[in-house]
């Protein structure tokens, strides 16, 4: 697709009216908002981990009504089964009263999937989104159903309570795009929070872009160019978290145990092209690739026991990293959507 000033504009002013209306439900959690809107550009999915009650199934009911796209919600629990995630083959009987197989969709069938508290299903009921969120199918009884565009998978986990939870596997975590800490409100927030639930529980943000919209705006972003040392760098970024390959960092030898795969390159430049475009850029750049590489890289890279012995995060690991490849200023691990003045007035001059 030939990328033009007029594409260029619109994809500009899209963006400002999704966070605007985003804006409408969530307080605060400006990274995790920017983050999850450049993972369903790029054509992602997201891991939200964070303690009850800071707005996780909010933002992504919000993000429903914001494209206009049919939302689900599957409440994952230990005895939920994989038939109701995918849908199952039941029997009914035509006008003849013949019997005959009907296959029922499941909820996966959705455009905006909401697997709440994923972590507290069985692996074998968290294997039923591993096709989905890869391939955007699923396989029930031998046959292969493609799901709806654009498609999307917003999995929540809780990271303190882990009684009666059971880990992601590697290869499901390796299928979202980022992974994004939400954490708790600041007292400013808490009070605008507490504020405008008072008036109203529901949503109230209207439609600011529909998935045709969507899809248009993710073909542009895959239209902008990448340099060629700036794609060697983001390359080097991943290869970085390998603590036995050639292009190993000191961090990596001595935290890492694995370090991330393939799809951490590709999550890399798609979501940095979304981000170069947000911010008025027809270009990536190394800024893009530090910022990202915090949400792309930190449930790709295995901890070894020396870490977890000196409590360093895999965060604290990805910037010693890119301090370590010096390519531009590294940025907070938490960086936030630009504020407009209505947030300005509301938290006061200077905060972030």
């Amino acid at each position: 697709m030939e990328i033009t000033e007029q594409n260029i504009q619109k994809f500009s002013e899209k963006c400002k009216n999704i966070f605007t209306q985003l804006r409408r439900d969530v307080v605060g959690q400006n990274e995790v908002v920017e983050g999850t809107i450049i993972a369903m550009i790029a054509g992602g999915n997201v891991l939200l981990e964070g303690v009850p009650g800071v707005g996780k199934t909010r933002l992504v009911r919000s993000l429903g009504r914001v494209f206009n796209l049919p939302f689900a919600r599957i409440q994952f629990t230990p005895d939920l089964m994989p038939a109701d995630v995918t849908g199952t083959n039941i029997i009914v009987k035509d006008e003849s009263g013949n019997s005959k197989f009907q296959f029922q969709k499941g909820p996966i069938f959705s455009n905006i999937i909401l697997a709440d508290e994923i972590n507290r299903a069985t692996p074998k009921t968290q294997s039923a989104l591993l096709e989905a969120m890869q391939e955007h199918s699923v396989t029930v009884m031998g046959e292969s159903r493609k799901l709806n565009e654009p498609f999307f998978v917003l999995a929540t986990q809780n990271p303190i309570e882990q009684d009666g939870t059971y880990p992601l596997p590697e290869a499901q975590m390796d299928r979202f795009m980022f992974k994004l800490i939400v954490p708790m409100p600041s007292m400013d927030e808490l009070m605008d929070i507490v504020n405008m639930t008072q008036k109203t529980m529901a949503e109230v943000a209207d439609s600011a872009c529909t998935g045709e919209e969507l899809l248009e705006m993710r073909q542009t972003a895959n239209g902008i160019p990448v340099a060629e040392e700036v794609m060697r760098y983001a390359m080097t970024l991943v290869s970085a978290t390998h603590p036995d390959s050639t292009e190993a960092s000191e961090a990596a030898k001595k935290y890492v145990r694995l370090g991330a795969s393939p799809r951490a390159g590709q999550a890399l430049i798609s979501a940095a092209k979304v981000r170069a475009l947000m911010q008025g850029r027809y270009n990536v750049a190394y800024s893009d690739l530090n910022a990202l590489a915090y949400p792309v890289l930190r449930h790709r890279m295995k901890m070894n026991f020396e870490a977890v012995a000196e409590r360093v995060s895999a965060d604290a690991v990805i910037g010693m990293i890119i301090d370590e490849l010096g390519k531009g200023e590294k940025p907070a691990a938490k960086s936030e959507a630009p504020a407009t003045e209505d947030d300005k007035k509301k938290r006061g001059l200077g905060r972030k």
